[in-house]
């Protein structure tokens, strides 16, 4: 009686990557190293797999970049049931919404200060902030501008402290501006030297609230 045929070796073909796995392995990269060290050749190793394989679910690291904010920013800003009626009020809770999902995750801020890459979900944000802007009398451009005034404060705010944190993280001996503050003359700069004991907890103090409204009331009293 013939005996069936053996069964075929396998090629040893790499397994099938999905795009879930990519996202899940380039967000680690990028939250536990940072933008700079998420690499296509990095990444093909991380998964055990190669560059050309990830090609074929994303274009390229820009591409990477932009579906990791989208899926994070789907996560994590939720609209609210009932935004402001007040114009002015729905500027400064958009920007804070944006504020706070935003802090806890710096990476985010590092893709999104390049001008070109933006995160559609999170979009309604910012047609609150211009909508607003417009229903307080600003014209269409200069509401743009406008939000473009707050997104830098935003941004700068935390890429400035996320900064200061790993820097602390990683020595915390006396920066040199601690030592130049510690050595300021008087008579040259009454004010700075008045202050310079106390600079640097006054300047590590959560301010971005009054601070956003003080930028929100200036640029709603400043004319077109």
């Amino acid at each position: 009686m013939p005996q069936p045929p053996a069964p075929r070796k396998t090629t040893g073909r790499p397994a099938r990557i999905s795009r879930t796995e990519i996202l899940r392995t380039a967000l680690r990269i990028v939250t536990d190293e940072g933008v700079d060290r998420l690499t296509m050749r990095r990444l093909a190793s991380e998964i055990g797999s190669t560059p050309m394989a990830l090609y074929h679910h994303v274009r390229d690291k820009e591409e990477l970049l932009l579906l990791l904010l989208d899926d994070y920013a789907a996560r994590n800003l939720r609209r609210p049931s009932a935004p402001p009626t007040d114009p002015r009020e729905r500027v400064i809770a958009a920007a804070t919404a944006i504020h706070e999902v935003l802090a806890d995750c710096p990476w985010v801020v590092e893709v999104l200060t390049a001008d070109d890459l933006m995160s559609k979900s999170a979009l309604w944000f910012v047609e609150q902030i211009v909508d607003g802007l417009t229903g307080s009398g600003l014209s269409l451009e200069a509401a743009v501008h406008g939000y473009r005034a707050i997104w830098y404060y935003t941004a700068g705010e935390i890429v400035i402290r996320a900064t200061a944190a790993r820097r602390r993280e990683a020595d915390d001996r006396p920066t040199y501006r601690d030592r130049v503050f510690a050595d300021l003359d008087p008579q040259q700069l009454p004010r700075l030297a008045a202050v310079a004991d106390r600079w640097a907890p006054l300047t590590a103090q959560d301010t971005y609230a009054p601070g956003l409204t003080a930028l929100v009331n200036g640029l709603l009293t400043t004319p077109d």
